[in-house]
This record gives structure tokens, sequence and C-alpha cells, in this order.
């Protein structure tokens, strides 16, 4: 096991930031809204209940260190374009009636997080493609849309939302691990795996990067 004190346990931890993101002050506050949603996914019910309950295990703060991250640790199915174009093409398709109630932190960071989806499609300040695993043709239909289309997707979307990289024991178990030694340094490695998982998603034929 590694020394706590030798790794950094105790030093501030530095933002990991994406290759090409935009430095401006618009990119940091998105940036930190995505980190702020990233911490509210882990504080769900539902994280607590995966992996083990190595999520549910962490302090507040330690979950705020793993939420610390240029990508979204959430995944809402924006990956797969035709589902979302069929999904906004008839706002009266699939009604929220139909949907099992959810309970309101779920339905808040439902709220929040297409928000910021339908933010990400329509100003393209941030990439996407990396940041939220969106596919072009997800982007053209959630620009389509006004900002009133939001709260009808938030029941409905529910039953759709996942870790990012579920498929990925290591990564999650590495990622709680690191939060949870306080080993900054460890998890900042970890956390810049996740740049390499979002960027082989987009490959074709990859095989999937190994945490650290």
């Amino acid at each position: 096991m590694r020394n706590p004190a030798s790794s950094g346990a105790h030093a501030p931890q530095r933002s990991v930031e994406m290759p090409g993101a935009p430095r401006d002050l618009g990119a940091a506050r998105d940036l930190g809204s995505l980190r702020e949603l990233n911490q509210r996914f882990l504080e769900l019910d539902w994280t607590h209940a995966a992996f083990g309950g190595r999520i549910a295990a962490l302090t507040t703060a330690q979950r705020a260190a793993a939420a610390n991250c240029p990508y979204a640790l959430f995944d809402l199915r924006l990956e797969d374009g035709d589902y979302w174009q069929l999904r906004l093409r008839d706002e009266h398709a699939w009604r929220v009636a139909d949907q099992a109630p959810i309970g309101a932190d779920l339905a808040e960071f439902m709220r929040l997080a297409l928000f910021y989806a339908w933010y990400a499609a329509m100003t393209a300040k941030l990439s996407a493609k990396l940041v939220l695993s969106m596919h072009e043709r997800t982007a053209a239909a959630l620009a389509r849309i006004t900002v009133n289309r939001i709260p009808e997707l938030v029941v409905t979307e529910s039953a759709a939302l996942s870790a990012r990289w579920s498929h990925c024991a290591q990564f999650w178990s590495a990622l709680a691990l690191a939060a949870a030694r306080e080993d900054a340094q460890r998890l900042k490695r970890v956390q810049l795996s996740g740049i390499q998982l979002a960027a082989a998603a987009q490959l074709p034929l990859r095989r999937e990067p190994r945490a650290v």
C-alpha cells in the first residue's frame, strides 16, 4: 500500500483538463458545472448502490475529489443518435403519465444534466463528443428543441441513466480507491485514464485503455 504522505495526499488537487478544451472564463464555468453534476451523480442512491458500495463508502469530500473530472461520469445514452432523434421527433410519443415516479434528488439531477446536454449541443462551447459521449445526431436533435421540452424528459430518461464506462469495473474501482486513500497523484492518474477511455470510445474498433 502506498504511503499517502509520500504521494501528495494532502496537496490540493489540480483540475484535470480535457486536451483541446477552450481556456476562457466561459469554459471554466462550464467545466465547473460539469464537476458539480458529477458530484450530484456520485451522491445519488443509484450510484451508492452500484460498484459494490465503493462510492457509498466515500465521504462527501472524497466524492467531490473523485468528481473533479473534465468529462461526465454519468451516461445519458447520448452516444445513441438514433434513439435521441426518435425520442425528440414527436413530443407526444412518450408520456410522463405512463412512467413510474422518481425521487426528488434523481429528478433534480436529471433536470440539470439534460439542460447541460442541451446547452452543450446548442452552444458547442464544449467538446460534447468527448465530454458527454454525445453523437452528432444527438447534438443535432437536441439543438432543434427549446428549453421547454426538457421537463418532459426528466422522468422518461431517468430509466436510461447509468454510470459512464459501467462495463469498466477497473476504472471505477481505481477511482474509488484513490479517492478513499486521498492520494491526489494517483487520483489524477485515474482521472487522466478517463480521458483515454473517452477518446477510445470514439474509435470503431478499440481496446479499452487500462485505468491505473
